[in-house]
């Protein structure tokens, strides 16, 4: 978890937190989300801790809201786990694209769902 912290107070402290939200905003404004909470899906790749982490530090921030916590969960749980799993397993480099590609896609379709059950629910 502290390296979520770290990474964002990084990202905050050299001014790329501005940059990322700028860059980021148009994707992440599919799910609902600001610009910064690409910060999260970059964090989720070191560990789900990390992810959650950084999530936290949003939040605490003001910049996320709970619903949109709840959205970006999903990632930091799947994706988390290419860089523990897949990487320390020594898994064959020509399969290693194939299983980050699952894990993101999955990541993508939850976060659209997600945001359809929180829509419907009224907390978006």
């Amino acid at each position: 978890m502290i390296l979520g912290y770290v990474i964002m107070q990084f990202l905050t402290l050299t001014g790329l937190m501005d940059v990322l939200a700028i860059v980021c905003a148009p994707i992440m404004r599919l799910f609902g989300l600001p610009g910064e909470a690409a910060a999260v899906l970059f964090s989720a790749f070191f560990s789900k801790a990390a992810g959650a982490a950084a999530a936290a530090s949003l939040f605490g921030e003001g910049v996320l809201t709970a619903a949109q916590c709840t959205i970006l969960i999903i990632p930091c749980i799947l994706v988390g786990h290419f860089s523990r799993i897949v990487l320390v397993c020594g898994v064959e480099p020509k399969r290693q694209p194939l299983m980050l590609a699952v894990p993101i896609v999955d990541s993508i379709v939850g976060m659209l769902v997600m945001r359809l059950i929180l829509v419907v629910m009224g907390l978006m």
